[in-house]
């Protein structure tokens, strides 16, 4: 747990306010003989001192923003602050509680239990007790508290004890009790683009008086390889800074001395159901690239590509249907290949069922109908079979009436009676809808023929 003293604010070197306007301020001296490097890692000496320097936040932090206007009322409300690593939760937090003159303490979800958010309550209660100005409370990794946990943080936010700022990675909307959220509001954090990760990298140029030893090339797999983190993008070029010295660096130089950011992916998690979402999106789109695309993003996050299979397998029977209807044996010959074959191998079969699965000519009419069917046996219950289309193994069964008059329609002249097979008592339903697309045109036309024979024999 950090605690910052009382009401006191950061020097500012800049010289300016927390939005950067030009303040008279007093300049912290640094000693020249001092390495900054060795002293104090670039992502801290970079760190911002004003919101006018957040980088790649202005949906939030521009002149319309939620959090430039908060400051400028100096009514900061409870805020979840839901973004990657790296686009700056805590920085924006220290800067808020700033900006307002609250105090600010710091803990994480990691770390802490019931027994030392009290603590906090209790200090929070004090020094506004003495001082009559509250404390901003900065949660990381709030989504880690329990149900409990949470629950605790209710009555300190409603009195106004403490102004919570929670960080989370995961969707609030699953992570965090409604009760909560319901006395928050959620902020998105923006994955910081190209154009924001050039200015770090400039900005890093300034700071350490020198030019990145890089070619265009290899500048531009350096913001890649970052993949939107910007403090993991300061720590490659400290790197780059630490280990290089008069040669520059290429494209293939970059693997040698630093790792690419792991993959941003959770197979229990929303990036899981996000993928997943594209993937099918994009094949009922028609899409084989896009499809390919995230079915290699699922696969480079660690997803299980049976898990993959199954799913592939769900979509050719739901959204190509009756269109296609070899989709589903090619899904099962796809699912099959892979558990044969296994990985990396048995992944081109996957492969090759997304772009088959994209290319292929789409119908849910018989997904709509299963669902209409399901809908009408719902509400109709327990009603019999009409008597006609009944076995009668027994005599008793024969007495009543069960079988008589059935017409075995392969004797008749189109192997279609027409007789009814509905409930008696239920008039005739249409659930299925066949599109004019792919197999299912030759489906509707054939579905048309047999519906004039049941009219002419019903008439």
């Amino acid at each position: 747990m950090t605690k910052s003293p009382k009401n006191q604010t950061e020097p500012n070197d800049t010289g300016t306010d927390l939005f950067g306007s030009a303040l008279p301020v007093q300049k912290t001296k640094v000693s020249s003989s001092a390495n900054p490097l060795k002293n104090q890692p670039l992502a801290d000496r970079l760190r911002p001192k004003n919101l006018n320097e957040v980088i790649g936040q202005d949906h939030l932090l521009g002149p319309d923003g939620a959090l430039r206007r908060m400051v400028e009322h100096q009514a900061l409300a409870s805020l979840i602050l839901w973004g990657n690593p790296g686009t700056g939760k805590t920085t924006i937090a220290r800067i808020l509680a700033q900006a307002v003159g609250l105090n600010f303490v710091q803990v994480s979800a990691v770390f802490s239990g019931v027994a030392d958010l009290k603590r906090v309550f209790e200090e929070a209660r004090r020094y506004q007790e003495s001082t009559d100005k509250g404390t901003l409370l900065f949660v990381d990794e709030i989504h880690r508290f329990n149900r409990t946990q949470q629950d605790s943080f209710l009555p300190f936010v409603e009195d106004g004890t403490i102004v919570l700022v929670g960080a989370t990675t995961e969707n609030p909307s699953f992570a965090l009790n409604a009760a909560l959220l319901s006395r928050c509001q959620v902020l998105v954090l923006r994955r910081l683009d190209d154009e924001a990760l050039e200015k770090l990298l400039q900005r890093a140029e300034q700071e350490i008086n020198r030019p990145l030893p890089l070619t265009a090339e290899a500048r531009q797999d350096l913001r890649s390889m970052a993949d939107g983190d910007g403090r993991y993008l300061l720590n490659m070029v400290e790197q780059i800074f630490r280990t290089t010295k008069d040669q520059i660096l290429d494209s293939s130089d970059l693997p040698k001395i630093l790792s690419r950011r792991a993959v941003l992916y959770d197979k229990n998690r929303e990036e899981h159901y996000n993928l997943i979402s594209a993937l099918h999106k994009s094949l009922r789109g028609s899409d084989p690239d896009a499809a390919l695309y995230w079915f290699t993003r699922m696969l480079e996050g660690g997803e299980d590509a049976r898990y993959i299979a199954r799913r592939l397998t769900r979509f050719a029977a739901e959204d190509v249907g009756l269109a296609n209807p070899n989709a589903l044996t090619q899904a099962i010959a796809a699912w099959e290949s892979y558990e044969r074959l296994g990985s990396p191998e048995g992944e081109l079969a996957i492969a090759q069922l997304v772009v088959y699965l994209a290319t292929s000519p789409k119908s849910n009419a018989v997904y709509k109908a299963y669902k209409l069917a399901r809908k009408t046996a719902r509400k109709t219950g327990t009603l019999m079979p009409p008597a006609h289309i009944l076995n009668a193994p027994t005599n008793l069964m024969k007495d009543l009436g069960y079988g008589k008059g059935y017409e075995y329609d392969h004797d008749t002249d189109q192997a279609f009676s027409g007789q009814n097979y509905f409930p008696e008592k239920m008039q005739r339903e249409q659930f299925y809808f066949p599109t004019n697309r792919g197999m299912e045109q030759n489906i509707a036309q054939r579905l048309e023929e047999w519906a004039q024979i049941r009219k002419k024999r019903n008439s």
